[in-house]
C-alpha cells in the first residue's frame, strides 16, 4: 500500500451502487485504501455521522463562453469553479464553442487560454459544432476526439448555432464512426421564429412571453426529430435540458423500444415554473432560459421521470448573466424584448443541494440514484470514469462530506458565483456540503472557500461508456 497522506475516518461512503462504513486513505491525490482502522496519517478528517459521496460532475455548464457582443457571461473559470466547489462539485465540463465560419480547433485553443491559471477544480471540454464544414468533419473533429474532446453539442435552434437536419446527420454519422457522444438541444427553430414574430407584432415582448414563443410542442417535435435522426444513423444521443412531459413522452417511447436515447434535466425544471417568468415585471428576465420552465403539472412529470429512470444525468446548465448589467439581462443598459434577453440562469453551486434536499430528503430518489445522476453517470457519459464520479481505489480523491441535517435558506449573498441573483432565492432546503475535497485537497470547508485559482487540471476524456449508466431508483414516489 502507498504511504497514506490523508485519512477520512468513520465515513459512511455511498456510491451509485454500494454503501459501506470505512476509512478512506488518500495519497498523491487518489484514493489508495478503503478499509476499517487505517493507520494514522499526516492529515485526518473525521466524517463521523456524515455521508461521504463522490464529488459532483457537472456535465453541462457554460463558463466564459464567447458570445456575440454586447453579451458577456458573468462567470469566468475562476468564479465559476469556485462556486462549483462550494456546492460540492469537483469536475465541470463547459463548452468550447465554434463560431460559424471559424475553425473548431481554434475555438478549443481559445478556450484553453480562458481556463489557464484560473480553474479551482478539474475540468474537461465539450465542443459546440455550429459549422460542420468538410474540413471540420474530415480533419478537425476526428483529431479533437482522439485528443480527448469526445463529446459535442449541436443545436436545432438559435440562428448563430443551429444545424439543418442534413448537417445533423453528418455530425451524427461522424460520432458513430469515432465513438463520440452527441448532445442535442432540441427545439424547432422555425416554429420559434414564427411565434416570436407574431408575439412581437402584437406587442407581447415581456419576459413572460418567452414561454409563449417556446411552448411544449416546439420541444416535443424537435425531440422526436432528433430521435428519428439518431435512429437513421444508429448512434446514441443525449437530449439535454428536457423541460417537461411532452418531450419526456418521446424519450420514453424511444427507450421502450431499446433505442440508445439518453436524457438530461436541470434544476430549473424541478423548482421553477412559467409563472416565474411573469413575476415582478422585468424581473422575470432572471428566469429566461431555453427551453423555458413549464407549468406545475409538467414539473411533477419531470420529478416522476427523474425517479423512474427516464433521465440519466442531472446538470445545472449554468449560463451566468448578471441582471443589472448592459452585458447581461438588461442588454445594452435597459429592459429589452424577451427575444433579446440573454438565455440562461446560474445554478452551479445550488445544483447538488437542491436535488439532495428535495429528491433524497423527500424520498423521491435514493442516495445511489443521487450519486448516479450527479456524478457517476456524467463521468461515464463523457469518458471520465472511474477517475471521476465514484469512490474507489485508484479514483481521484474527489470527496464531499455532507451535513444532511443542515437547514439553509438559499440567498444570493451566500453563493460564490459572480452573478447578482439566484433564481432559487428564498427556497428552504435541508442538506449542504460541509467539506469538499478535490484530489485530496480541501477546497470548501464549513462555509469557507479554501481553494486557489489555477490548481484545477484539464482532463482529457476517453470514449463515452453510456452502457454502464445507472437508472434512478425511486423511494416512495406516487
Amino acid at each position: 500500500m502507498n504511504r497514506i497522506e490523508l485519512v477520512v475516518r468513520n465515513a459512511r461512503v455511498v456510491t451509485a451502487s454500494e454503501a459501506t462504513h470505512c476509512d478512506i486513505g488518500v495519497s498523491g491525490g487518489r484514493v489508495v485504501a478503503l478499509a476499517a482502522g487505517l493507520p494514522q496519517a499526516e492529515r485526518e478528517i473525521d466524517a463521523r455521522g456524515r455521508l461521504v459521496l463522490p464529488g459532483g460532475v457537472d456535465g453541462h455548464c457554460h463558463l466564459d463562453q464567447p458570445l456575440p457582443e454586447p453579451m458577456r457571461m458573468a462567470d469566468d473559470f475562476e468564479s465559476g469553479t469556485r462556486s462549483a466547489a462550494c456546492g460540492g462539485t469537483t469536475t465541470v465540463i463547459p463548452f468550447a464553442a465554434q463560431a460559424k465560419g471559424r475553425s473548431l480547433a481554434a475555438a478549443v485553443a481559445d478556450y484553453h487560454r480562458r481556463a489557464e491559471g484560473k480553474a479551482c477544480i478539474d475540468y474537461a471540454f465539450h465542443l459546440i459544432v455550429s459549422d460542420p464544414t468538410p474540413r471540420v468533419l474530415g480533419e478537425e473533429l476526428p483529431r479533437l476526439i482522439r485528443d480527448g474532446y469526445t463529446s459535442f453539442k449541436i443545436y436545432m435552434t438559435y440562428d448563430d448555432l443551429k444545424l439543418a437536419d442534413r448537417e445533423i446527420l453528418d455530425v451524427m454519422d461522424l460520432a458513430r464512426r469515432e465513438g463520440a457522444m452527441v448532445m442535442v438541444h432540441a427545439e424547432n427553430s422555425d416554429a420559434i421564429a414564427w411565434l416570436t414574430d407574431r408575439l412581437v407584432a402584437a406587442g407581447r415582448t415581456a419576459p413572460k412571453d418567452h414561454a409563449a414563443a417556446r411552448p411544449a410542442p416546439v420541444e416535443r417535435e424537435a425531440t422526436h426529430r432528433a430521435i428519428m435522426l439518431s435512429e437513421l444513423v444508429d448512434v446514441p444521443i443525449l437530449i439535454v435540458h428536457v423541460s417537461g412531459e411532452q418531450a419526456i413522452e418521446q424519450i420514453r417511447w424511444a427507450q421502450s423500444r431499446g433505442m440508445a436515447i439518453y436524457a438530461e434535466t436541470c434544476p430549473q425544471y424541478l423548482f421553477l415554473t412559467a409563472a416565474h417568468l411573469g413575476a415582478g415585471g422585468y424581473h422575470g428576465a432572471k428566469c429566461v432560459c431555453s427551453p423555458p420552465p413549464r407549468d406545475e403539472a409538467s414539473q411533477h412529470r419531470v420529478w416522476e421521470a427523474l425517479a423512474n429512470g427516464v433521465f440519466h444525468v442531472f446538470s445545472s446548465d449554468h449560463a451566468p448573466f448578471r441582471y443589472e448589467d448592459p452585458h447581461g439581462k438588461k442588454l445594452g443598459g435597459g429592459e429589452v424584448p424577451f427575444h433579446r434577453i440573454p438565455n440562461g440562469i446560474p445554478g452551479l453551486e445550488t445544483r447538488l443541494p437542491l436535488l439532495f434536499s428535495e429528491g433524497v430528503g423527500k424520498g423521491r430518489i435514493d442516495l445511489h440514484a443521487f450519486v448516479a445522476l450527479t456524478a457517476t453517470n456524467p463521468a461515464r457519459m463523457y469518458g471520465l470514469y472511474p477517475r471521476k464520479g465514484t469512490i474507489a481505489v485508484g479514483s481521484d480523491a474527489d470527496l464531499v462530506i455532507w451535513d444532511e441535517r443542515r437547514q439553509v435558506t438559499i440567498t444570493n449573498a451566500m453563493l460564490h458565483h459572480a452573478v447578482d441573483y439566484t433564481p432559487y432565492e428564498g427556497i428552504a432546503i435541508t442538506g449542504w456540503p460541509a467539506l469538499t475535497l478535490s484530489r485530496g485537497e480541501v477546497v470548501w470547508e464549513e462555509g469557507k472557500f479554501r481553494g486557489t485559482a489555477g490548481r484545477g487540471q484539464f482532463m482529457r476524456c476517453g470514449l463515452p461508456a453510456p452502457a454502464g449508466l445507472r437508472r434512478a431508483a425511486a423511494r416512495g414516489w406516487e
